[in-house]
Order: structure tokens, then C-alpha cells, then sequence
């Protein structure tokens, strides 16, 4: 080998673990002030657009969806690169029954810098600020989130509205929306009554939804669908089209408290309604996908979904979200395997 083949080969290894940072993130339609694109103001009910949505092909959405998950290899490089995207698209999410101010906190800490220095340091994206989009907690830890975020631009989401039934009555609902907007969160997980789906209540179901956006205020609604309990992607479709018409900001598919969450299919159906109402309104309409959720190549899958079906605009934590609780840990595990060679056990990327 000469003198030139050899400097070039060592230059080659010196670089073959570096990352080359993400470009900067590029709003997906006009800008406002907290969230980056122009909201969905909703549109009155119209029940022949919703009968027009009620054919869904189980086996087609299917199909598509194992063509989807089997012909994209990112590798390398590339497959460092989008686990950083799927980072910065995630809803770093605690919802259990034992959480504590304290475990908040420390959650909160670890969204401000979810990598360890050494794997930032190694991937050279010290100036990239990759951390995830939003801290979703319960209604009474909203201002122990907002004051741990202060000033970082993480915005903090309360799951709301009777979670994870909405078994309550709606001014009970409505009063817990306004007190975690009061309390500072700009983001607000809300959940539906799935007995209004499986009775076809459309009017109702509408008018409830209305209902808590008018009660979020500036706060960014994200809509429950719950569609492990809604038995069918039809009724999956269906549902996504009324929370859109209600203004939602983003339809999302579970709590993550169902026996069945976020599943490809049921992405799929979703995401092709968030096209079909796109296509009707001009609006953008933000999707996430929660429950179940917890590994790096699942993340990958559900990007690879967003790329194909609705394009680069969804790649945005403006319109694409992760509910998400240990998916950062194993993220951060391949990505130390990326830039090392080894895999490291779980404690040493600890959460909260």
C-alpha cells in the first residue's frame, strides 16, 4: 500500500464511528410561536366524508405493512443517524402508580441530556442538542416537570381526561384539562370513551372532543384513541377522522394501559386517515404511536412508516411523537454498540 492509500485508509477508520450531525429541524408548514406549524382548527362534522372513510382492506394494510418493515436495511451510520431522529421525536413518558416528585425530576435530568457525555463526545454531536420532544407525566407532577424543564424547550405533557378510561363524567374531564393547563403544561394526552365508537355516537364523540380542545387553550391537544379496545381498524379509521374534524393536534393510538397498543396496522390506518384529511382541509395533522414501543429496531419500523406514507414533514417532532418509557435506554445501548463494538447492560444507561 503507498504512502497516500495509507493516510487515507487511517483517515477512513478515524471517521467510521462519527455521525454527521442532523440537519436543523425545518418546520413542517407555517410557524407558530411554541409548536412550529399553523394548528388544526377542526371543521364541522360531516358524515358523508366519514362514510366515505369506512372501507378498510385488513389484509392490504397488512401487506403493505411487512413490505414496508422488510425491504429498508439501515445500516451503520444511517441507523445511528435516525436513532438520534427517534430521540428527538419522543415523549419521555412516566405513568405509574408508584411515581414521585423525586422520580420526575430525575426523568426530567435525563431528558435534558439522554445521552451519556462519552457516547456524545464519540458520535461528535455535541452541538446537535439532540433530546426528546416533551415529558408526559400525571395531572399532579405537571408543575414539578415544569419547573425541572425551564428554560430547555421540552415541552411537558399531562395525560388527562380521566386517563386511561374517560370513564368520568365531562365537566370532571374538562376541569382536569384546564388545571394541568393552568399548572403549565403546553401539551395535553387526552382519551375518549370508546363506548362512543363502538355505538357510532359520532355527534357526541365530536362534541366531547370540542369540547377539550376549547379546554387546552394554546395547549396542543393529542387525542387517545385506545384502538386496542376499538376491535377494528374501521372503527380505528373512523374514530381518527372525527378527533381530526374536532381539532385535534395529534391522534394517538393508546395509553399504553390496553392489552394490545400500538401495532404497525393500526399506525398504518391512522396515518392514511391523517393523509385523507390532509388532502380534504390543507391541515397537517401530528401522529403518535404509544405502548409497546420498546426497542430501537421498533423505532426504526414506525420512522421507516412516517417516510413512506406521508414524507420527510412527519419526521418532525412537530408532527411525529413516541410514547415512550424504556425505548431511550435501548437506544442509547446501540448506540454504544455502534461506536464501540460491544453491547453494555442496561444499568449503565440509567432512566429515572
Amino acid at each position: 500500500m503507498n504512502r497516500d492509500a495509507g493516510q487515507t485508509a487511517a483517515a477512513a477508520d478515524a471517521t467510521s464511528s462519527i455521525v454527521t450531525p442532523l440537519p436543523r429541524r425545518t418546520a413542517a408548514n407555517v410557524q407558530d410561536a411554541a409548536h412550529g406549524i399553523a394548528r388544526n382548527p377542526g371543521m364541522q362534522l360531516d358524515l358523508g366524508f366519514l362514510e366515505s372513510m369506512r372501507n378498510v382492506n385488513r389484509s392490504a394494510l397488512e401487506r403493505r405493512v411487512d413490505s414496508l418493515t422488510k425491504r429498508r436495511s439501515i445500516k451503520n451510520d444511517d441507523q445511528a443517524a435516525w436513532l438520534l431522529r427517534a430521540i428527538s421525536v419522543m415523549d419521555l413518558t412516566t405513568l405509574n402508580s408508584n411515581d414521585t416528585d423525586e422520580r420526575v425530576r430525575r426523568l426530567c435530568a435525563k431528558a435534558v441530556n439522554p445521552l451519556r457525555a462519552d457516547l456524545v463526545s464519540a458520535l461528535g454531536i455535541e452541538n446537535a442538542r439532540i433530546r426528546p420532544a416533551a415529558v408526559c407525566v400525571y395531572h399532579p407532577f405537571v408543575a414539578t416537570a415544569v419547573d425541572a424543564l425551564k428554560g430547555t424547550n421540552i415541552h411537558v405533557a399531562a395525560v388527562s381526561t380521566a386517563f386511561p378510561h374517560g370513564l368520568t363524567p365531562l365537566k370532571t374531564r374538562l376541569q382536569e384539562v384546564e388545571a394541568s393547563v393552568s399548572d403549565g403544561a403546553d401539551e395535553i394526552d387526552v382519551v375518549i370513551p370508546r363506548g362512543l365508537v363502538y355505538g357510532a355516537k359520532w355527534q357526541e364523540l365530536y362534541d366531547e372532543i370540542r369540547q377539550m380542545r376549547a379546554a387546552c387553550g394554546e395547549a396542543h391537544i393529542k387525542v387517545i384513541l385506545g384502538t386496542g379496545d376499538l376491535a377494528t381498524l374501521r372503527n380505528v379509521t373512523l374514530a381518527s377522522m372525527v378527533a381530526m374534524m374536532a381539532g385535534a393536534d395529534f391522534i394517538k393510538t393508546s395509553t399504553g394501559k390496553e392489552s394490545v397498543n400500538a401495532t404497525l396496522p393500526v399506525g398504518l390506518a391512522m396515518v392514511r386517515a391523517i393523509r385523507a384529511y390532509f388532502e380534504q382541509t390543507g391541515y397537517l395533522i401530528g401522529f403518535k404511536p404509544a405502548g409497546g414501543i420498546s426497542t430501537a429496531k421498533s423505532s426504526l419500523d414506525w420512522l421507516v412508516l412516517m417516510k413512506e406514507e406521508l414524507g420527510r414533514a412527519w419526521l418532525e417532532p412537530e408532527l411525529f411523537r413516541f410514547g415512550a418509557s424504556s425505548l431511550l435506554t435501548d437506544i442509547e445501548r446501540q448506540l454504544e454498540h455502534h461506536v464501540t463494538g460491544h453491547y453494555s447492560a442496561n444499568h449503565r444507561h440509567a432512566m429515572a
